[in-house]
């Protein structure tokens, strides 16, 4: 264990996740996910993290990734804003307002951030092109993953 870790204390535990690894099914080194007390000694202020576990070239699973949960809804939220301009962006010229690049705003802990088309990018428009692809050519894999995802939010009555 290094000095960035403390103690693993997962409670759950998503084992086998290679065989459902979107695109990489049963190709991923990605083995497990995990969810508990955080490990890593940034997050240890946080309540609650989730682990991403990689298998090593000697088959030996390692941590790669560990997010608080915060983090991890904030990005679920920012994906699902990006679909929500996406959804609309082809009747945009270049889909997207260059006057106005901000598309949405995440709302949360009495404060805001700004979700924006990141015109800094030198290639903005053919990289939204590209992106908007990819959004329709992923579509059965994030589709199925956000309906089982507003199943469970139903199930929580969220």
């Amino acid at each position: 264990m290094s000095n960035k870790e403390i103690a693993y204390k997962g409670v759950m535990v998503a084992d086998g996740y290679e065989r459902i690894d979107g695109q990489n099914a049963f190709h991923s080194q990605v083995k497990k996910m995990t969810i508990g007390k955080p490990t890593r000694k940034e997050n240890e202020n946080e309540k609650i993290a989730i682990q991403i576990w990689r298998e090593d070239e000697k088959g030996e699973l390692y941590m790669e990734t560990e997010l608080p949960i915060h983090q991890v809804l904030d990005m679920m939220i920012f994906f699902m804003q990006t679909l929500r301009h996406f959804r609309e962006a082809y009747r945009l010229p270049a889909l997207y307002d260059a006057e106005h690049p901000e598309v949405a705003r995440i709302d949360v802990q009495g404060g805001s951030v700004p979700v924006a088309v990141d015109i800094s990018n030198e290639k903005i428009d053919e990289d939204l092109q590209e992106f908007s692809q990819a959004l329709i050519d992923l579509g059965d894999l994030t589709g199925e993953r956000l309906r089982v995802l507003m199943k469970i939010m139903e199930e929580l009555s969220c």
